[in-house]
């Protein structure tokens, strides 16, 4: 699959991966709202007096069976505020390692989601960004698809899909 890169302008023959801006919960708050939140390339924490919703951004990989290629998700899960906490306070040490539990933040194409799904975030920081693994427990389709791979036809429609809304 060809396609431009947004930030050298080039045509690639690799899979780009699929990159959100932001959790779902952020882009779903009005405008005045959004002005009362932190949003950064990594970060987003949303408070108001009645709550607090922390989110960062992580990867997540979907095996795409008879391909040598993955599908690689640019996606935000929401964490604990001491989970969160701690993340923010290790964020530059390369040498910390841990896992926390978290949500799903943002609806990937092709599956319903009438609510969101548990996730391991293993967090590595010498090696980037945290990885996020679905809880093989919870009976979805996109729990079943993660673990077992989608078709190589599968990927490049979802691609279609986030790329063309992401132009819009």
């Amino acid at each position: 699959m060809k396609y431009i890169c947004e930030c050298c302008g080039e045509e690639k023959e690799d899979w780009p991966a699929l990159a959100y801006p932001f959790p779902l919960f952020y882009s779903n708050l009005s405008e005045e709202e959004q002005k009362n939140a932190e949003l950064t390339s990594d970060l987003c924490i949303v408070e108001n007096p009645e709550y607090a919703h922390y989110f960062i951004r992580a990867v997540m990989v979907q095996q795409v069976a008879n391909s040598c290629q993955d599908v690689e998700y640019g996606i935000w899960v929401s964490l604990s505020e001491k989970s969160f906490n701690e993340y923010v306070e290790n964020y530059d040490n390369k040498e910390f390692e841990t896992e926390y539990f978290g949500w799903l933040s943002n609806y990937l194409p092709d599956y319903d989601f009438e609510e969101s799904i548990p996730t391991t975030v293993v967090v590595n920081n010498s090696v980037g960004r945290p990885f996020v693994f679905p809880h093989q427990s919870l009976d979805h389709p996109f729990v079943h698809d993660f673990y077992n791979g989608i078709s190589q036809e599968e990927a490049e429609r979802r691609m279609d899909v986030v790329l063309k809304n992401s132009n819009t």
